[in-house]
């Protein structure tokens, strides 16, 4: 889903069109109007934000009362549409919902089967996607007896086992100790950016979604706050890059200054140095470090935090 604001792009695998949904007085999702390109994309918000209701909408759990979506090309109002969901996304969600007195094996067999694989094919794919997430020979055990971690990775692979293109995986580090968290972590970089799958990750913790997505989408009070690329996102205005200089630090500065370009020191002892459009790269930081004695040993962009874009992006919306 890559970029989730516009541009040129794959055709658009979500497409939401004033979605609308209330709970009594409680408006959950106030005409939501966003498209999703194919790619890993975050979806973050506060509690009440509404990402558990634009998910379950998506998935044809919910109906909306105005607005209009489509998921990879399918109505999730119709019966039609919900069905051939089955067959082109998968769902982690965050909830514990896997199916008693089953081993795990039973377990994405059969929700392989409900996907419309032929038995042969439901059992040869759940033993490689087991094989994926990191479950082997516990496979043949009862669910009920794994543990969080373990389970986790289950309804992942249960996710996976129809090979969609698109996954909804809802808070997959939930309830997950450090060691679990970073193996989760790795994997769905893994779908996302070498199995070049499309995700909607949705999650509370702001470092997972920078670690596996592309792109973000924050909702605030059912409507989007904030979307785009990471990268962009995070790129400071006026852009800034922090140098360490070995040699003669002190004329580098000097000629810094006598190029004009503003500097400061940083805690750590290295510079960072405002470029404020006069450069697209450090060659002449390198040209003037060269004339000055000095040398740089490394250059690295600045870029705000994941948080501060969101908190920022949040505090716009109130505002507004």
């Amino acid at each position: 889903m890559s970029g989730p604001a516009t541009g040129d792009h794959d055709e658009a695998l979500l497409r939401i069109v004033g979605l609308e949904k209330s709970y009594g007085s409680v408006r959950a999702l106030r005409g939501l109007t966003l498209k999703l390109f194919p790619g890993p994309t975050g979806l973050l918000g506060p509690n009440g934000a509404g990402k558990t209701t634009l998910i379950k909408l998506l998935l044809g759990l919910l109906r909306p009362d105005a607005g209009s979506a489509t998921i990879a090309g399918c109505d999730p109002t119709t019966v039609s549409g919900r069905l051939a969901l089955r067959r082109t996304v998968g769902y982690m969600p965050e909830s514990d919902c896997l199916i008693g007195g089953l081993t795990a094996l039973e377990i994405v067999a059969t929700l392989g089967r409900l996907t419309g694989l032929a038995r042969a094919d439901a059992l040869s794919r759940s033993h490689e996607v087991l094989d994926y997430v990191g479950i082997h020979e516990a496979r043949y055990r009862l669910a009920d007896e794994y543990s969080s971690g373990m389970k986790q990775r289950l309804k992942l692979a249960q996710a996976l086992v129809h090979d969609p293109d698109l996954l909804l995986l809802d808070e997959p580090t939930s309830g997950l100790d450090p060691q679990g968290r970073k193996h989760m972590l790795e994997i769905v970089h893994d779908l996302g950016h070498v199995q070049g799958k499309s995700l909607l990750v949705c999650s509370h913790l702001l470092p997972d979604i920078e670690r596996t997505c592309r792109d973000v989408v924050v909702l605030h009070q059912g409507t989007v706050a904030l979307a785009g690329a990471i990268d962009d996102l995070t790129r400071i205005q006026g852009r800034r890059v922090r140098v360490e200089v070995g040699g003669d630090r002190a004329r580098f500065e000097a000629a810094l200054s006598g190029a004009g370009f503003a500097c400061s020191p940083d805690r750590d002892g290295r510079l960072t140095v405002r470029l404020d459009g006069r450069a697209e790269d450090a060659d002449e930081l390198f040209a003037i470090a060269a004339g000055a004695g000095a040398s740089l040993r490394s250059v690295e962009e600045v870029r705000s935090s994941l948080e501060q874009v969101f908190v920022a992006g949040v505090a716009a919306e109130d505002a507004g």
